[in-house]
């Protein structure tokens, strides 16, 4: 269309003189939208081009740990890098199921990201709906406050926590990891973002319907925000799956440790067993992995739409 429009302009002279453009005119603005062509096809090649070094940038920490895997442990920090190894060592898979309970760590990391990233999802959505569709008093500066929380680094109260958890005698328990990790003003904030951009007439109609705030959350809001549900979700059970220092201060005994805390067993005082290290990550990335191929449609979208109106 654009290119049309320059085109009648540039034949605009000899329109308004009632000449018709001469062929050589016609070759002229022939060779000028070729060369905008020309220009736009080798932008869109540097732009690729860019793109793909940094993607494999990314992705250089991930190959060098999935070689490592498939190495004896002795090769792993060989410099220069082998990123082939000469030779497979297919049994570090096989092994480390034997040399530490690799199932129950895994079922322990799948159990807790799972349940506080529902209850991240519930709490985070709910509150979010008050700060964006609800009206009172004082709602704006208490949202400010709120996510103001995000500032404080989780060293400055972490003393505090482990104190309070101590004396209710929940130390030791998955469930001083689930209370502290249930609320999360992040997940708020993103929430909070996308309901900015649901007309706040839908909630209008549904009161007028007599929906009371929880229906109105439950059959109007919720079903239209799939995206930063989804959001929301991976990221907080990205996480949980991820976290390490939760786990090592609250978690003492070995049957509740997390595959984070797990993959430490292969360290020693003076040595460490970096293949199986390797293999272990490899096998906990996995899950991470599939949920993310599962969920990045509604991921995309809802990163892509959660800032658009605040």
């Amino acid at each position: 269309m654009t290119n049309m429009a320059e085109d009648l302009k540039a034949e605009a002279p000899f329109i308004g003189r009632g000449l018709a453009p001469t062929p050589e005119d016609r070759r002229r603005s022939q060779r000028k939208r070729s060369t905008r062509e020309q220009n736009k096809r080798t932008t869109d090649v540097v732009i690729y081009a860019v793109l793909a070094v940094l993607v494999l940038a990314l992705l250089v920490p991930f190959i060098w740990m999935l070689s490592s895997s498939l190495k004896e442990n002795n090769q792993v920090l060989t410099v220069p890098i082998q990123w082939i190894p000469s030779e497979f060592v297919w049994s570090n898979y096989t092994e480390i199921w034997t040399r530490i309970p690799m199932m129950g760590y895994l079922q322990n990391s799948l159990y807790l990201a799972v349940i506080i990233t529902c209850l991240q999802v519930l709490t985070g959505s709910l509150a979010a709906y008050g700060f964006s569709k609800v009206r009172f008093p004082g709602r704006d500066v208490l949202f400010l406050a709120y996510i103001g929380t995000i500032a404080v680094p989780w060293q400055a109260y972490m003393v505090p926590q482990y104190i309070m958890m101590q004396q209710l005698g929940l130390t030791n328990s998955f469930n001083a990891l689930i209370l502290l990790q249930a609320f999360g003003a992040f997940g708020v904030f993103l929430m909070r973002q996308y309901y900015m951009t649901i007309p706040d007439e839908l909630c209008e109609a549904a009161r007028i319907d007599g929906l009371s705030e929880y229906g109105i959350w439950a059959r109007v809001i919720l079903p239209l925000s799939k995206p930063a549900l989804a959001s929301l979700a991976l990221l907080t059970f990205v996480n949980t799956w991820n976290d390490y220092m939760g786990p090592f201060i609250y978690l003492t005994s070995n049957r509740l440790w997390t595959v984070q805390l797990g993959l430490r067993s292969f360290v020693g005082q003076f040595d460490a067993e970096y293949a199986m290290i390797m293999t272990g990550s490899v096998i906990s990335v996995i899950p991470i992995l599939i949920i993310f191929l599962v969920g990045q449609r509604y991921f995309i979208q809802g990163i892509a739409t959660s800032g658009m109106k605040g």
